[in-house]
């Protein structure tokens, strides 16, 4: 009988982690977003500045481009930015989870947020 009573304690307990970690992962999200990187495109020309939640909140376009005859290439190299700032963004926020989960003992491979 006491043998199953330890099994609540340990449910209980487990519930208890479960909401920390909730409460962490929530801080965590509210964090991203205040969290910025640049991605760069034509060594420098074309700055694009990413939350790790990628969201593009910025971008800077060295004007000498702007002269360019090829819209295209001005094109391309924003698009190229943008992507690197989201490639970025995406290792930050990975970087941001797993000091979170550290030491939660959860299996290899799991990503947060579920």
């Amino acid at each position: 009988m006491l043998k199953g009573l330890g099994g609540l304690g340990d449910m209980a307990n487990i519930m208890k982690q479960a909401k920390e970690m909730q409460s962490k992962m929530q801080e965590a999200q509210e964090r991203l977003e205040s969290i910025e990187v640049t991605g760069e495109s034509g060594a420098g020309m074309v700055k694009a500045r990413v939350t790790a939640k990628g969201n593009v909140v910025g971008l800077d376009i060295d004007p000498t481009i702007l002269n360019a005859d090829d819209k295209e290439v001005v094109e391309d190299l924003i698009v190229a930015a943008i992507k690197d700032g989201q490639a970025r963004a995406a290792a930050k926020s990975a970087e941001e989870m797993g000091k979170i989960t550290e030491g939660m003992n959860l299996p290899a491979g799991m990503k947060l947020p579920f």
